[in-house]
């Protein structure tokens, strides 16, 4: 998209340039007026061309020849190229649109589920949840605030609150979720997302490769709360930009997510009040 604007941006200023040069040119050449010019260079380039002015001179012919050579190409790679860019644009928004909807697969099936799962081991909830409690007051300047919060909270995991034969299962049980997301070829688009996917399936890896997790050394306790570090902070954003997707989108949808909020430690599905 890019490339198109630059090449859109490139014919408008050559049409802008060769419209003034014409425009004088006629001024010079046949004596109009400024107003008249430019009513002329507009008509020609436009390939209308009404015949209610017409050069007389030689000069004056032989600019207009210029000007339809030149213009006329230049209008129509004006054209072209603003339609190019609408299309791509409007393509985007499709690919958008199906990539929310495979994060929106990823957090019911197994997203909110494993952000609950790092909130229980996090020894300093409490600094943030009470500031997360997403409402659908919410406007953009709150979601502003609470990802400055979540940027800079430190993710720390307790290796004590792990329940790592937990955590190993629910992958295990979601891994084909995992394998099947990364596979999709829109998540090109979401670099971040797939950067998530990524640590979620070293961390699944991790767990996988241990037969047990008791009698472990703590430095290998460190080495895997340090993999769920990892996931804990690139899933959080994650799950805040697709609260403020729901909240301006789906709002039937937001209401539930809302609800449900991780972050919410009496959360609950039940509508009250």
């Amino acid at each position: 998209m890019n490339n198109i604007g630059l090449r859109l941006k490139f014919f408008v200023a050559v049409l802008i340039a060769v419209m003034l040069t014409g425009s004088l040119g006629f001024m010079m050449t046949e004596g109009l007026s400024f107003y008249d010019s430019i009513y002329f260079s507009v008509v020609t380039v436009a390939t209308v061309g009404y015949g209610d002015i017409h050069p007389v001179t030689v000069k004056g012919k032989m600019l207009a020849i210029i000007l339809i050579v030149t213009g006329v190409s230049t209008f129509l790679g004006v054209i072209a190229n603003a339609t190019e860019l609408l299309l791509s644009k409007r393509e985007k928004e499709i690919r958008l649109e199906k990539l929310n909807i495979i994060i929106g697969v990823f957090f019911s099936e197994a997203g909110t589920k494993l952000l609950t799962y790092f909130i229980n081991y996090d020894p300093e909830i409490e600094d943030i949840s009470r500031k997360l409690a997403i409402t659908s007051e919410w406007s953009d300047k709150e979601f502003l605030t609470a990802d400055k919060l979540i940027r800079t909270h430190g993710y720390n995991i307790d290796n004590n609150k792990v329940d790592f034969e937990g955590l190993h299962h629910f992958l295990q049980e979601k891994s084909s979720l995992f394998l099947r997301l990364m596979e999709n070829q829109n998540l090109l688009e979401h670099e971040s997302f797939t950067d998530l996917l990524r640590a979620i399936l070293h961390l699944k890896e991790e767990l996988l490769s241990r037969d047990s997790f008791t009698g472990l050394p703590d430095t290998d306790y460190t080495h895997m709360s340090g993999d769920i570090k990892r996931v804990y902070g690139i899933l959080t954003p994650q799950w805040l930009n697709y609260m403020r997707y729901l909240k301006n989108s789906y709002p039937y949808l937001f209401s539930l997510a809302a609800r449900m909020n991780p972050f919410n430690l009496q959360r609950s599905p039940v509508v009250r009040g």
